[in-house]
């Protein structure tokens, strides 16, 4: 839980109090969230390429009635037209989007994606910075399952 303090501070500082997310609990590097809207698992990397912006992040949000949805954050802000791969374990996916913000393709990429999140042990997110460099983020998969289905559980109760 200490490693999620700057990602906790950051999520719930700048918020409003009515719009503050609720914190439904810590499952290892990864922890659950409820706010307005949605409920979501997410995890800060334990190795990240960093940046000036910083604050990378990898979650999976829930909503009520709609399903999950991955979403990662970059370290860095993308090169225009540079692939970005997600790799966990030893399968390799790819994912769109722009700036500092990528997504699966469609459903059936992120369900898998998803599947492989459950079972796994290690995810690697990389892609090229718009200044030319390698952005390579890494993160720990232990207690992704759990925190994941926690998200899941606290929106389907809405």
């Amino acid at each position: 839980m200490r490693a999620l303090l700057p990602l906790l501070l950051l999520i719930c500082i700048p918020a409003p109090a009515l719009a503050q997310p609720r914190a439904l609990g810590a499952f290892g590097s990864w922890a659950t969230f409820r706010d307005a809207g949605r409920c979501y698992a997410i995890t800060q990397p334990y190795q990240s390429s960093g940046g000036p912006n910083g604050q990378p992040f990898a979650a999976v949000g829930a909503w009520p009635g709609r399903g999950s949805q991955l979403h990662i954050r970059l370290s860095r802000e993308k090169r225009p037209g540079s692939a970005i791969l997600l790799r966990v374990d030893g399968r390799l996916f790819q994912l769109v989007g722009g700036g500092r913000d990528a997504w699966a393709p469609d459903g059936r990429a992120d369900a898998e994606i998803q599947a492989a999140m459950r079972t796994g042990v290690d995810l690697a997110v990389e892609t090229r910075a718009a200044d030319g460099l390698l952005v390579r983020d890494q993160y720990r998969l232990r207690g992704a399952a759990t925190a994941m289905d926690a998200a899941a559980i606290a929106c389907a109760r809405r």
